[in-house]
């Protein structure tokens, strides 16, 4: 029969049976990413974004001002040769 005194508590049964999972896999645990490592990663990819979408912001703002200008530019060469 089980005899869970000889074994320990539930949370040693867990760890150890993580550790030897680990060791068959090829696991390093200690290489793997927590939940802070992925926070910090995603604060630093939002940032980058951020960056990233106001250059972005920027140069479409000059695009449609560029835009602007030139349909205005055809709009009055147009009108220059009708009228």
């Amino acid at each position: 029969m089980f005899n869970s005194a000889r074994l320990g508590s539930i949370e040693e049964i867990l760890i150890m049976a993580t550790l030897t999972l680990a060791e068959q896999m090829g696991i390093n645990l200690a290489e793997l990413a927590t939940k802070e490592d992925l926070k910090s990663g995603l604060k630093d990819l939002e940032m980058n974004l951020a960056t990233r979408f106001e250059k972005l912001m920027g140069e479409m703002l000059l695009l449609k001002w560029m835009l602007g200008i030139l349909i205005a530019g055809v709009i009055s060469l147009v009108l220059k040769t009708v009228f």
